[in-house]
């Protein structure tokens, strides 16, 4: 049986899970209620957040397919899985065209040499422009140094929720029997027979973790067969070789892994075994054999201390509080999270360092949903020096806003030390490129939601290091803290609802120290959330007055981590969310203050 590996890549929600759920469907390995994004934050969020394996019948061809995130902090995950595959599935939505990320992956397919299929999905859409988004593929094609082979791709027209693909627009199709003939027709088949004969060579792209089994490797075989229970070697990148049994191998069927006692040069599969495999790392069947090319995996660009929480309302609703169960969990995550690095020396924190908020906040939400307890400190940028010179990470911001509002922005952006790129008109919208250091983007989210009333677009993506900015003036948001003990009440907040936000409803739980909402004056406010109206036996004229309060914002991880300030914790427990300060009482924090 011939084997194809491809990887269907794109910008987010540009319908990459989709299309592989509808080939899954069709060629009958998954049920209609089932999908690649299996698990809960990925369902809720509608993203996709860690790459997946699968495979597909078709003609007597196995096809194994990976589907990867198109969120730019966990471009990780895709960068090593290009490696293992032989050609991509680049989906491009119909209305919106190439986007940052779809820049992205397609940059490192084609510096890959890698020849791309490209997809223009929701052709459905009222407002689908499929010629002009072809052309804008080709540009990009050009802009990113395409090879003439790869300038001639193939493009495929598309409905994903439908199941539909077609050759031409005006062809007509009830399936997706285009795209996998396509599949068939320009994916050169993974491996002959000369392969087979040659000894073992392998190389995991992906790790995954089992209570029973430990460690899993997820590979590519590129020649040879590997056997359940043959012994093989492992070389590092530091060239380092140790030996080592595969206790159990595993295939992909759909979505499910499957048992196997061999698999051959060619096929995606997985291994358990060796406790102390890496991505990037080769295995082979001889010890004097060629390592293949180490993967390389782009450095973490963020950083946040992670600590047990000692609020007040510590242990209310989390099983697991303690340092020993946090660094255990968080020593499990390392098994399976390349992209994240965590310094384990200090015995108050543990400094961990991610790609991003998000690809942070993702581990924060298993973690609460896990039944932990913890407290954050604010992100911080990760600065390094480069022959002396300071260096920071830069991403390149798109941001699709109404023009009215156009000004705001690009001021805010240029006093974060933004450089702007691109300017150009787009739908009755304009189009702006900017190049800002990730330390310039902390905190600007919610600002820019405000700026543009809800009705702006933005994504961002990691360039690289770069040059430090200097001096960012961020605008400082103060705090409303609380000064008692108890439960909110409506008579109270009602009073304070004027001077900012609330983060907190009335019956909220609060304690001294804990922030109940920011300030319209920028700076920090001690109040009495718990204050009741004085109650006499005096009729007055105001006394039957109806309380009015408006909703207040709910506190979220991400929310809470991009307006949380030097002097605060972000409190998570599996129920909560709370801002607090880090010194609890008013007296406390002016005599800090007083010594600096």
């Amino acid at each position: 049986m011939e084997i194809r590996n491809i990887a269907i890549i794109a910008h987010v929600d540009h319908g990459k899970t989709a299309l592989t759920d509808a080939l899954m469907k069709q060629t009958g390995m998954i049920e209609k209620e089932e999908s690649m994004d299996s698990n809960d934050i990925e369902q809720e969020r509608g993203i996709t957040i860690y790459s997946k394996n699968t495979s597909l019948y078709y003609k007597d061809t196995k096809i194994n397919i990976v589907d990867t995130p198109g969120h730019a902090d966990f471009g990780s995950e895709v960068e090593r899985v290009l490696r293992s595959i032989d050609s991509v599935v680049l989906v491009v939505d119909a209305q919106e065209g190439p986007m940052p990320q779809t820049k992205f992956v397609l940059k490192k397919s084609l510096e890959l040499k890698l020849k791309p299929i490209v997809v223009i999905n929701k052709i459905d859409k009222s407002a689908a422009r499929p010629k002009e988004v072809k052309e804008m593929v080709y540009e990009l094609f050009l802009d990113l140094g395409a090879d003439d082979e790869q300038l001639d791709f193939t493009t495929i027209y598309s409905i994903a929720k439908d199941g539909v693909a077609k050759r031409k627009m005006e062809d007509e199709s009830t399936d997706l029997t285009p795209l996998l003939e396509t599949v068939i027709e320009k994916v050169s088949v993974a491996s002959g027979e000369e392969a087979l004969k040659k000894p073992l060579l392998m190389q995991p792209f992906n790790l995954a973790y089992d209570n029973f089994l430990g460690r899993l490797a997820i590979l590519r075989i590129y020649s040879g067969t590997v056997k359940e229970g043959q012994r093989i070697f492992v070389k590092n990148k530091q060239n380092e070789t140790k030996e080592g049994k595969i206790t159990k191998l595993f295939t992909f069927e759909g979505v499910r892994r499957k048992e196997s006692t061999e698999a051959v040069a060619g096929d995606i599969a997985m291994i358990a075994g060796i406790s102390d495999i890496f991505i990037g790392d080769t295995i082979c069947e001889e010890q004097d054999q060629e390592p293949l090319p180490f993967i390389s995996i782009d450095e973490p660009t963020i950083s946040i201390n992670i600590s047990v929480n000692d609020s007040p309302f510590s242990g209310r609703d989390g099983k697991k509080v303690t340092g020993r169960q946090i660094k255990e969990r968080l020593e499990k995550e390392l098994e399976v999270n390349v992209g994240l690095k965590i310094d384990f020396s200090s015995n108050d924190y543990y400094k961990t360092y991610g790609r991003g908020e998000m690809h942070i906040a993702i581990l924060l939400e298993n973690m609460r949903r896990e039944g932990y307890e913890l407290q954050i400190s604010q992100p911080n940028v990760v600065v390094k020096e480069e022959e002396g010179v300071k260096m920071e990470p830069f991403e390149e911001v798109t941001v699709i806003v109404p023009d009215e509002v156009c000004s705001s922005v690009i001021k805010k952006l240029s006093a974060r030390k933004g450089s702007m790129l691109e300017m150009k008109p787009e739908h009755g919208n304009t189009k702006i490129i900017f190049e800002v250091p990730t330390r310039g983007l902390l905190g600007y989210r919610n600002e820019f939601v405000v700026d543009t009333r809800g009705e702006g677009i933005m994504y961002n993506n990691v360039i690289g290091f770069k040059k430090h900015a200097g001096e960012i003036r961020r605008h400082s948001t103060g705090s409303m803290i609380s000064m008692a003990n108890g439960k909110a009440l409506g008579f109270s907040l009602a009073n304070l609802q004027n001077r900012g936000d609330l983060y907190i409803g009335p019956g909220t739980e609060v304690y001294e120290g804990m922030i109940i909402g920011d300030t319209s004056k920028g700076v920090d406010m001690a109040v009495n959330p718990t204050k009741g109206k004085q109650l006499t036996n005096v009729r007055a004229s105001s006394s039957d007055e109806a309380i009015c309060l408006k909703p207040h914002t709910e506190m979220t991880l991400e929310k809470g981590m991009s307006i949380m300030n030097e002097d605060e914790y972000l409190e998570i427990t599996p129920k909560n969310i709370r801002l607090r300060k880090k010194l609890l009482t008013e007296n406390e924090r002016l005599r800090n203050r007083g010594k600096n």
